[in-house]
């Protein structure tokens, strides 16, 4: 299925394109690597011996590690599609 101008399979081609993307964003992001600290990097707490040992490395406590997972990382959106209804939104 091609849609206006482009060619048969652009639509799939930008899919996966797109999956990709993300795939690697996420490859990219490592684990904690090294000595883990016994008290938490941001608020001083204790981590507990489990976590420690679970992950090598690890520099934060339960509570901050959520905490930063939760927060809102924005991304630069990339309009594959380049018409004037994707540079829309």
């Amino acid at each position: 299925m091609a849609g206006g101008w482009a060619r048969d399979g652009a639509v799939n081609e930008q899919i996966e394109a797109s999956v990709s993307d993300e795939l690697a964003r996420m490859r990219a992001r490592r684990r904690p690597v090294g000595e883990s600290l016994t008290h938490c990097a941001e608020c001083e707490e204790e981590i507990p011996e489990a976590r420690r040992q679970a992950l090598p490395g690890v520099k934060l406590c339960i509570d901050c590690q959520q905490e930063r997972d939760g927060a809102h990382q924005a991304r630069g959106g990339i309009n594959r599609r380049g018409s004037k209804d994707s540079q829309l939104k």
